[in-house]
C-alpha cells in the first residue's frame, strides 16, 4: 500500500477516491461500446470476425488499472482479487491489465502507524522495540520486525493500515458501480453471488482472528503430518497471541528466500526436486487430508529455507485459506482422480458437481472442458502416458520446459467460448488457481520428477478413508 497525502487518510478519502474511479469507469464504458460497434464494423467490412480485444479497449483497461494503482491501498486489493477471480465474467483486456497491479508499494510512514499500533496493544507496545522502517508492505497491511525486550525473541508485526475496515466495503462497491458503468460487468443472479463471495473473502484478508485460528491449525497439521518425500519439511511461524489484536498479527520472524530468487535457482537438481515434489505434496495433504487449502498463489506467500542439513518451505499468511465442506472436497477430490486416470465419465460427474457444468451443456462444453482438466492435470499422469518431449533421458517429467500452464490456458479459451459454459462458483476458481499456482512454482524450480505415484497415493488413502 502506497502512502497518502498528509491531508487525504484513509478515514476520510472515499468519496473523491471513489469519484476518480467512477469517472474512470464512464470513460472505459463509452470505449467499450465505441470498440464493440468497431469491432462489428470491421467483420462485416473485411468479411472475417476479428477475435480478443483490440488495441484501443486494451488502452482503456490500462487506463483505469493506472487510477486503481494510484489510488492504492483497497483498490488494488480488489483489483488483484478481480484479476484472479474475474475472469469468467470480465473481459479479457481488463483481467489482463488488472494483472499487473502491484502489491508491493510504498509503506506509510512511521508517524501514521506508531498511534494506531500504541491504541491496538496498549501497555504492550513498551515491551517491544519495534523497527520504525517497515520490513515489508503490501495493500492493506505492512510488516514491521521487533525484538521482545525481555527475552531477545525476534519477531514480526503484521499491522493493518488504519481505519482500512471502515472503508472497505464502500471501496469494493465503488469498484463494482465503476464495472457496471462501463459494461464490463454483465448483469445476472449468479454474478451477484460471485460478487458477495468476493466480498466476504475481501473481509476474509482484514480478519486477523480468522487468520490466526487457521495459521495455528495449519501448524497443528504439519507438526502432526512430518516431512513430505524427499526429505523436505514444512514450517509454519509461531504465532505469538500476547502481542496480537484485532488488527496486529505477531509471528515468529523468519529469514529466507523466495522461489524466484537467484540463490534458488542455484542450489542443486536434487534439491529443488525435492522441493517441488515438497510443495506438490503440501497441495494433496491439504485437500485430501486437512480440508485447509490456502488459496493464494502468490510467491511471497512461501519462503525456502535450503542448506546442508534441510530442505524447508516456510508457508505464510493463511487470510485467503479457504476451508472446504465435506460436499465439495467429494466432488473436488474426485475430479482429480478422474482426471488422473482420464476417466471422462467419472470427471464429467465431479465437473457439474461443482457446478463448472450443467446437466443441460452442451457435448462441446463438456468435451472442451473435460479436455482443459486433463491439460492442466497431465503431471499426474502414469509414467509411460507422459508426452516423451517434456521427460528428461531417465522418463522425469521436466516442469519447467512443459509450458503446462500456456497449453492449459489456450484449452481454458476454447471452454469459455462455449455459451453453455457455465461460471464455475468460487471455490472451484480459487481451488484452479491454487493448483496452478502449485504447478508454476515447481515449474519456476525447473524442477523434474513425475507427481503421478505421489498422487494415487493420496488419492488411494482418500477414497478408503470414504
Amino acid at each position: 500500500m502506497g502512502k497518502r497525502k498528509a491531508n487525504a487518510p484513509l478515514r476520510s478519502g472515499g468519496f473523491g477516491r471513489g469519484l476518480a474511479v467512477s469517472l474512470a469507469g464512464l470513460r472505459a464504458g463509452g470505449a467499450f461500446a465505441i470498440d464493440g460497434a468497431l469491432q462489428r464494423l470491421r467483420a462485416g467490412s473485411e468479411n472475417s470476425a476479428e477475435t480478443g480485444d483490440s488495441e484501443f479497449l486494451r488502452r482503456e483497461a490500462r487506463r483505469f488499472v493506472a487510477e486503481l494503482g494510484r489510488l492504492k491501498g483497497t483498490y488494488v486489493k480488489i483489483g488483484q482479487m478481480l484479476a484472479l477471480l474475474g475472469e469468467h465474467f470480465l473481459p479479457r483486456a481488463l483481467t489482463d491489465a488488472l494483472q499487473e497491479l502491484n502489491s508491493a508499494t510504498a509503506p506509510l510512514p512511521w508517524s501514521d502507524i506508531e498511534p494506531a499500533l500504541r491504541i491496538s496493544l496498549g501497555a504492550r507496545f513498551d515491551e517491544l522495540e519495534i523497527e520504525q522502517a517497515a520490513w515489508a508492505a503490501a495493500s492493506l497491511a505492512q510488516v514491521h520486525r521487533a525484538t521482545v525486550r525481555a527475552s531477545g525473541e525476534r519477531i514480526c508485526l503484521k499491522v493493518q493500515y488504519p481505519g482500512l475496515a471502515d472503508v472497505i466495503d464502500s471501496d469494493f462497491d465503488t469498484v463494482v458501480r465503476m464495472l457496471v458503468l462501463a459494461r464490463w460487468l454483465p448483469a445476472g443472479r449468479q454474478l451477484d453471488e460471485w460478487l458477495e463471495a468476493m466480498r466476504l473473502h475481501l473481509h476474509y484478508e482484514i480478519d486477523y482472528a480468522r487468520e490466526a485460528r487457521l495459521g495455528d491449525a495449519m501448524a497443528e497439521h504439519v507438526a502432526a503430518a512430518g516431512n513430505a518425500p524427499g526429505g523436505c519439511r514444512y514450517h509454519v511461524p509461531q504465532r505469538y497471541p500476547r502481542y496480537c489484536a484485532s488488527d496486529v498479527l505477531a509471528l515468529e520472524f523468519i529469514d529466507g528466500f523466495r522461489v524466484t530468487d537467484p540463490e534458488v535457482a542455484a542450489l542443486s537438481q536434487h534439491r529443488r526436486n525435492a522441493l517441488g515434489r515438497g510443495m506438490l505434496e503440501l497441495f494433496f495433504r491439504e485437500l485430501y487430508a486437512w480440508g485447509l487449502l490456502q488459496t493464494d498463489p502468490n510467491f511471497g506467500n512461501y519462503l525456502i529455507r535450503s542448506d546442508a542439513r534441510r530442505r524447508e518451505l516456510v508457508l505464510l499468511d493463511f487470510g485467503s485459506t479457504l476451508e472446504c465442506d465435506s460436499t465439495f472436497l467429494q466432488h473436488l477430490g474426485g475430479a482429480i482422480a478422474a482426471g488422473q486416470r482420464q476417466d471422462r465419465g467419472a470427471l464429467l460427474v465431479s465437473l457439474i458437481g461443482l457446478g463448472c457444468l450443467s446437466e443441460s451443456s452442451s457435448a462441446y462444453a463438456r468435451d472442451t472442458f473435460v479436455d482443459f482438466c486433463f491439460g492442466l492435470l497431465e503431471p499426474l499422469r502414469p509414467p509411460a502416458e507422459l508426452p516423451v518431449e517434456y521427460l528428461t533421458a531417465n522418463g522425469d517429467y521436466r516442469w519447467g520446459h512443459s509450458q503446462l500452464l500456456r497449453r492449459a490456458g489456450k484449452r481454458a479459451a476454447s471452454s469459455a467460448a462455449s455459451l453453455d459454459f457455465a461460471t464455475p462458483s468460487r471455490d472451484f476458481a480459487l481451488i484452479a488457481r491454487k493448483l496452478t499456482g502449485v504447478f508454476t512454482f515447481i515449474a519456476v524450480l525447473d524442477a523434474e520428477f513425475n507427481g503421478h505415484a505421489l498422487a494415487a497415493q493420496h488419492i488411494l488413502r482418500w477414497q478408503e478413508s470414504r
